[in-house]
C-alpha cells in the first residue's frame, strides 16, 4: 500500500491523502487524483519527476507523444517505479489551459494491500478558478519586449526594416 499526500498549489490549503496499491499505473493515479479533487479526469495532464526542492524533471505525459516507438506515458509507468521510497516527489499538472498544479509526495508505504484507491483525508475546498501562473520565460519575454519595442514595432512592413544594423 502506498499513501501519498497531494497538495494543490493555491493560496488556501487544499490537501488530499490517498492510499492505493503500489502497482497502480500513473494513468490510474491521474484519474484517482483528479477525482479526489473534484475533476472528471478528462483533461490533458502530466506527471513530472521532482527532486527534494520540487524542481521539475522528466515529464510523464498522459499519452505517448512520440511519432514512432515507445516513449513514456502514464499508462506505461507504474507508481512504485516513480515513487520508490518515502518522501519521493512528483509534480502533477492537470488541464494545461488552467494549469492546476499539485505536489505529490509518498508519505508512507507498507506491504498491506488495499482493495481500491481511497481518499482518507480531505482538507480545503478547490477554488472555482485556477490561480494565475507566472512563468520565468514570460517575465523575460515581457522585459525583452519592453526594451526592444521600438526596434521591432516601428516599421510599416518587412521591406522597410533595415537589417544591416543588426
Amino acid at each position: 500500500m502506498y499513501k501519498v499526500r497531494a497538495i494543490l498549489d493555491v493560496d488556501e490549503d487544499v490537501i488530499r491523502t490517498i492510499v492505493f496499491n503500489e502497482n497502480l499505473s500513473l494513468e490510474k493515479l491521474h484519474f484517482d487524483i483528479a477525482k479526489a479533487f473534484g475533476f472528471d479526469g478528462s483533461e490533458m495532464a502530466s506527471f513530472y519527476k521532482s527532486d527534494d526542492e520540487w524542481n521539475q524533471g522528466l515529464e510523464i505525459p498522459l499519452f505517448n507523444m512520440a511519432e514512432a516507438g515507445e516513449e513514456l506515458s502514464m499508462a506505461s509507468c507504474i507508481t512504485k517505479d516513480m515513487l520508490e521510497k518515502q518522501n519521493d516527489k512528483l509534480i502533477y499538472v492537470y488541464d494545461f489551459l488552467q494549469m492546476w498544479t499539485f505536489y505529490i509526495e509518498l508519505i508512507d508505504s507498507s506491504s498491506e494491500e488495499v482493495s481500491e484507491t481511497k481518499t482518507i483525508l480531505s482538507v480545503g475546498e478547490i477554488p472555482k478558478e485556477a490561480p494565475d501562473k507566472v512563468f520565468e520565460s514570460d517575465k523575460i519575454m515581457n522585459e525583452f519586449d519592453d526594451e526592444n519595442h521600438d526596434l521591432f514595432n516601428d516599421f510599416e512592413d518587412l521591406d522597410s526594416l533595415d537589417l544591416d544594423n543588426y
